[in-house]
Order: structure tokens, then sequence, then C-alpha cells
């Protein structure tokens, strides 16, 4: 599970980071609203391994938004895990904007395994998947949070495909609870092209599907410039990986992920276009070292998008 192993180390090294967006709706009102401060800075977190360490130690980077990547504790949540979780978040004074899981099951993040390992495309999985977010759907309602986000795979290209049909029914059953729970239903962009991720949208028809950017992403799985996807997709964005990568090389796998500013990226004219949009959402650090490492990364890349925010927003 390589892209999301990071998450889950005990040593400090559960920060990583990724979208964000929403505050939760009231399950009352069971309408999607984005809420929040403009493009907050935040980080992707995976607080299975001690909770309390990994989320203070957001709050110490001087973040004050976080990602929730839940796949731990997948057949887990109840009612105390949220209180505990929401107590804490409180605690260090965060905001969780999206919650997300990917598993259970076999998942190879790469361009030979991942086709059928990857999202609730493959049929062998996808019952299993969509019943955990489900299950991540109504823990995010007990912690107030008004985003669901997941990989759905590698949505085919080819709208006769019959995988792509059935994956239309599987999106759109998610989306419809998430719905029923107040919340968005996001697919974070990576495994197709901006277009297929479009058609996906209007086919699906459902207004809380929407898009979760992962910066990166489109790069490292060689499908698009994410400048140019926000053309295609800039007004259903509702949370933003902050990530940078390079374009694969080896057919085999993916492109690599670097520190935010040495890829190729243009987050200054991503961000623009996105402010430009209306996009009030987090902007949700993800850096995929570990360890002290990943910490200093962290810092150095906070640092990096503070810049280029403040002069986007002004």
């Amino acid at each position: 599970m390589r892209r999301r192993d990071f998450l889950g180390l005990a040593a400090g090294a559960a920060l990583a980071g990724a979208s964000g967006v929403a505050e939760a709706t009231p399950a009352a009102r069971g309408t999607p609203v984005r809420v929040g401060r403009t493009m907050e800075l935040g980080l992707v977190i995976s607080p299975f391994h001690g909770p309390e360490e990994t989320i203070k130690r957001v709050h110490d980077l001087g973040l004050t938004t976080c990602f929730l990547s839940l796949d731990g504790y997948i057949g887990k949540f109840t009612p105390e895990l949220a209180t505990e979780m929401r107590g804490l978040l409180d605690r260090y004074g965060l905001r969780a904007t999206t919650v997300e899981v990917v598993g259970p099951g076999k998942l190879v993040w790469d361009f030979m395994q991942g086709p059928s390992t990857i999202g609730i495309v493959p049929r062998a999985t996808r019952a299993v998947r969509m019943d955990a977010l489900r299950q991540v759907s109504d823990f995010a309602k007990l912690l107030g949070v008004g985003q669901v986000q997941t990989h759905c795979g590698f949505i085919p290209e080819d709208p006769a495909d019959p995988l792509y049909a059935e994956a239309v029914v599987a999106i759109r059953e998610v989306a419809k609870h998430c719905a029923g729970n107040g919340q968005d239903f996001l697919m974070e962009t990576g495994q197709e092209t901006p277009t297929t991720m479009s058609r996906m949208l209007r086919d699906v028809a459902l207004p809380n599907l929407g898009v979760g950017l992962d910066t990166a992403n489109l790069i490292l799985y060689g499908k698009a410039n994410p400048v140019d996807a926000v053309d295609i997709l800039g007004p259903h964005v509702k949370s933003i990986h902050a990530k940078d990568g390079r374009w694969p090389t080896d057919p085999n796998k993916l492109g690599e992920e670097v520190l935010i500013g040495t890829g190729l990226v243009d987050f200054h004219k991503v961000f623009a276009k996105l402010h430009h949009l209306g996009y009030n959402g987090a902007v949700t650090i993800e850096r995929e070292t570990s360890g002290p490492q990943q910490i200093a990364d962290v810092r150095e890349e906070k640092t990096y998008l503070e810049k280029i925010l403040a002069d986007v927003i002004g």
C-alpha cells in the first residue's frame, strides 16, 4: 500500500498532506454546505497509531486543519471513537475537513496492478469498499465532517466499457449515502484523465458529487497537467491535496513524488485559477516521507505555500 503507508507510522510519520475542505453541515439539514476560511492550510493524518500525538503534531506545525485518512479504523467506527477524536481535535484547535478510506483489500499503487486493485472500479473489492465508505460517512457525521473522499480507481476512458457503467452505479450509490448524511462525496484525481472524471460527474448527476484535486497525482499517473485540469474540473473541486511530483519515466511505475516547489506543479497558477472560481476550502499538504524528515519537509512546504497563497489571495 505504497501511497498511504507513510500515514500510519508511529514515530511521527503519521503526518502527511492532502486535501480537506468544508466543515460539515448538521445532518438534520441534509444538504452539503462548504464553509471555512479561504484556502486554509492543513495536513493529512492517519491517527490510528497514537491519535493524540498525531493530532498534536499538526497543531505544533502551526496548521489549523486536517484531512483524516482512516483505513486503520475500518470496522471499528463507533460513537465512542468519534467522541474521543472530536475531543482531541477541539483540544488542539483543529478542524477536520474531510475523511477518507481507500481499502480494505490489496492496493498496489502502480500501472501494472493498480487497475485491478485500486478503488471501487474493480469488481472483486467493490462491495467491501463501498461498505467501508458508507461506514466512514456515518462516522464523519458523528464527527461533524462534511466531506468523504476516496480514489474511485482507474475509471475506464471508454464509456462503452461495462466497468464504466458499473462505476457510475457504484459512485452514485455511495454519493447518495453521503448526501443522506449531509456530505459531499469526492473523487480524488489520479488514475483517470480529467475528461473521464468530468464525464463521471455528468453521468452520476448528483449535486453532492465533487472532486478532490491532488495536484501531483495527475502528473504521477501521467494523466494531465494540474493547471490545465482545473480548466476542466475547477468548478467541481471541493478539496485540494498540495503535493508535487514528476512525470513517470518507467511505464510500470508512477512518477516520483517530491518536495513541494521542486517538482512540476505550478501552484501559483493552480491556486489563482481556483481562487478566481471561488474555491474557499482547505489546501492540505501531503508529503510521502517519514519521521523527522517528513516534519522538516512539511515545515518547508508550509512556508512555500503560505507565500504563494498570500500573493494569490491578497
